[in-house]
């Protein structure tokens, strides 16, 4: 009966000594991964502070950009008169310089220049047509160019008039469109009718 207690005890006894030794090796394990768990959040946290911080640098920059948009527009808007300015300055300088011309020259008389008379009625041909198709057109590239071709020959032949603002601000209001809209359209036709009769 002793030799049984004594292997019972012996039993006993590796049961414990075998149990401490997985106790401890789990306790290590469990103070591994503590470890790896407590440097992995520390490197989140950076990583997010390092976030907090970009996203109040962009915030800042947004709203340094925001504080931009009135000085931007009213770059833009001077630039657009400052184009019409110079649309008037180029039409008087050239009215100016046609219009200074010898006494003598008066009394001669002045023959009739058919070319003028076709470029003027190509011209008006040229806004008729615009006039008449501008429903079927959507691109507002090809008004563009077609108002643009236009405020030249204007310009050549007469060195500068009145209308060429009016045109340039269409060609303007163009461009800030991907397709024409309806009501553009009919400003559009309402002006090359106007533009035909004072032209």
């Amino acid at each position: 009966m002793s030799d049984t207690d004594d292997s019972n005890k012996e039993e006993l006894k590796k049961f414990i000594e075998e149990t401490n030794k997985k106790l401890l090796s789990f306790s290590s394990i469990l103070e591994k991964f503590g470890l790896d768990l407590i440097t992995k959040m520390g490197q989140t946290n950076l990583k997010l502070n390092m976030l907090t911080d970009k996203i109040d640098e962009l915030s800042k920059a947004t709203i340094d950009v925001k504080a931009l948009i009135p000085q931007l527009n009213n770059v833009i808007e001077n630039q657009k008169i400052l184009e019409a300015e110079l649309d008037l300055i180029r039409s008087l300088i050239q009215k100016s310089s046609i219009s200074v011309q010898p006494k003598e020259m008066k009394n001669e008389v002045v023959e009739r220049d058919i070319a003028a008379t076709n470029k003027k009625e190509l011209i008006i041909n040229q806004l008729i047509s615009l006039k008449d198709e501008v429903d079927n057109i959507d691109d507002p590239k090809k008004v563009i160019k077609t108002l643009e071709n236009i405020k030249e020959d204007i310009f050549v032949f007469t060195g500068g008039h009145r209308i060429l603002y009016d045109i340039s601000q269409i060609v303007n209001n163009l461009n800030e469109n991907e397709t024409i809209p309806e009501d553009l359209k009919e400003i559009i036709k309402e002006k090359t009718v106007f533009w035909k009769n004072k032209f």
